[in-house]
């Protein structure tokens, strides 16, 4: 090992060592409010050393890392491409918590590290459009941590610099790629270490739509959503490689998934094309999405809800002992199903239509006045107030309701689903479709299914096809539904009412004997989205 070699060696067990200090000596809740974690030694290497092959044996390279922290991309820099070969070197880093210490740590070499915000910094005539290699793992804010007017300003000059428009959800690691097109050298290279939710979420599709149409997309690398990167954070994360000039004709990228980034598990080429309209990268696809048109989905069948939002579950939801302890009318209370852990695959019902349930909920919801409550159900009135002296009539939704304790009306369906969930051993899918006999509504933890009306004609016309409808719900492979949804680190997945809608569902056609010109017929009285009547359990069209 020569004296160089052994000198940045120590110097990076030094920035470990200070990285482990300076992360301790800070509260974990604002690390994580401020998105900060630090990238593992073994992936900044990983990265550089896929730079260094993307890069070939070019001349010497400008680089810029606008978040460098403790400057673990700076050191892997060093270590892969030599300090010789590296003409300039600069960092930002807002956070001088970090920064200072970072700044010392590598003094004496040609890092020009800057403790500056890189949102609020324009790029200098020395700057723009200098830097051969640009590396960064943004911080990771979400977008509620931002204000309002610093969306305003983030978006104004993000459009500017790339003529990005990125919407009012999007995290704040989309406004530092925006940003940093105006520092890239024409052919300049990119690579971001960031969440992969933007390959799914709405707010990605400028994100993505920037990858297509005005740089080179290079390649994705998506970690499994088992394998979190940071173990700070439970987010999946995702590398992002591109290149600043436009895409050439036929141009095709590499996506792929799990392993390490040198040793994948799994690699497909797509069709930059291709990737035009397709509102989901995970899968990734090989068709053009909508390519399949003529195939039935859930849509087709069914109006999606998501369950109901309550205002605040403690006050609103109550066991049978608590009501009748409370003595509070049974007219105010309508039947709930619990949290998806104490519920079984098909809910039976009693004669009143409660769910035959070992946990038994209910949901307050009363539209009386509150003068007539007071006059008619004296109890009730109390509870009323003990709400108000708690606060709950000022939350956000109670205080937009009238009045404030009367619910949004989701009816009970028969076909339930789980909204979130992880990977079952034995299902082999996150969620579960649930087959509800009893009259209960469900809260946001569920997705409701109401039959479009030619649907539930067909169930009241042959009952036993509701049993046969759920059985081909449940049939549903799972990779439809995973490539639908949407995932998280640690291997949380989620799919929401219209993802769910999107999900391929021919075997339930199938079932409903909707083939050929019936089938097209079925598909032609469907309900246009916004215009589904609701149909419930025992509810007319």
């Amino acid at each position: 090992m020569t004296v160089g070699n052994m000198q940045l060696q120590g110097r990076e067990e030094r920035r470990l060592a200070l990285q482990d200090a300076l992360d301790n000596a800070k509260d974990r809740h604002e690390r994580n409010r401020l998105g900060q974690f630090a990238t593992p030694p073994t992936l900044a290497r990983a990265i550089l050393k896929e730079a260094a092959v993307l890069l070939g044996e070019s001349k010497s390279l400008r680089f810029l890392d606008p978040a460098i922290g403790t400057g673990a991309f700076y050191s892997a820099l060093l270590d892969v491409f030599g300090q010789k070969r590296i003409d300039r070197a600069v960092g930002y880093e807002v956070d001088r918590h970090y920064g200072s210490p970072a700044k010392d740590l590598w003094a004496g070499t040609n890092i020009d590290l800057r403790l500056a915000d890189f949102t609020q910094v324009a790029p200098s005539s020395s700057d723009r459009g200098q830097y051969d290699l640009l590396i960064c793992n943004p911080p990771y804010v979400r977008h509620h941590h931002l204000s309002v007017d610093e969306k305003r300003r983030l978006s104004a000059r993000v459009c500017r610099a790339s003529g990005i428009e990125l919407g009012g959800l999007a995290g704040l690691y989309c406004y530092f790629m925006g940003l940093a097109h105006e520092w890239l050298a024409d052919g300049g290279l990119a690579g971001w270490l960031i969440p992969s939710e933007f390959m799914d979420v709405v707010y990605g599709a400028a994100i993505k739509r920037y990858l297509i149409e005005k740089v080179t997309l290079v390649r994705i690398h998506r970690f499994d959503q088992t394998d979190v990167q940071f173990a700070d954070a439970l987010v999946s994360s995702a590398i992002v490689w591109y290149r600043k000039q436009l895409p050439p004709a036929g141009h095709r990228v590499a996506f792929t998934y799990g392993g390490t980034l040198e040793q994948p598990l799994a690699k497909r080429m797509v069709a930059a094309a291709e990737l035009h309209g397709t509102a989901k990268w995970t899968r990734p696809p090989t068709v053009a999405e909508g390519a399949e048109a003529g195939t039935a989905r859930l849509s087709n069948f069914f109006t999606i809800k998501r369950g109901q939002v309550t205002g605040d579950n403690g006050f609103f939801v109550l066991t049978e002992e608590e009501i009748e302890r409370r003595g509070l009318p049974p007219s105010v209370m309508r039947p709930l199903l619990p949290s998806p852990r104490h519920l079984p695959d098909e809910v039976a019902t009693d004669q009143d239509g409660n769910p035959v349930l070992e946990k038994r909920l209910f949901l307050l919801d009363c539209r009386l006045p509150e003068e007539v409550v007071r006059q008619r159900y004296p109890a009730l009135w109390r509870y009323l107030e003990e709400g108000k002296a708690r606060g709950v009539a000022a939350r956000y939704l109670c205080r937009g309701r009238n009045p404030w304790y009367a619910q949004e009306r989701r009816l009970p369906t028969r076909f339930v689903c789980t909204y979130i969930g992880r990977m079952n051993k034995r299902r082999g899918k996150p969620f579960r479709f649930i087959l509800n006999h009893s009259q209960a509504t469900a809260a946001n933890v569920y997705l409701l299914m109401y039959p479009h009306e030619a649907v539930a004609r067909l169930l009241r016309d042959d009952p036993a096809l509701v049993r046969q409808v759920w059985q081909a719900l449940c049939d549903i492979p799972a990779d439809a539904l995973l490539s639908e949804g949407r995932v998280y680190g640690g291997g949380l997945h989620k799919i929401e009412p219209r993802e769910l809608g999107n999900v391929p569902a021919p075997g339930l056609a199938e079932v409903l004997a909707l083939k050929a010109s019936d089938s097209a017929r079925f598909l032609d009285e469907a309900p246009a989205s916004g215009q589904m009547e609701l149909l419930g359990v025992g509810e007319k069209p």
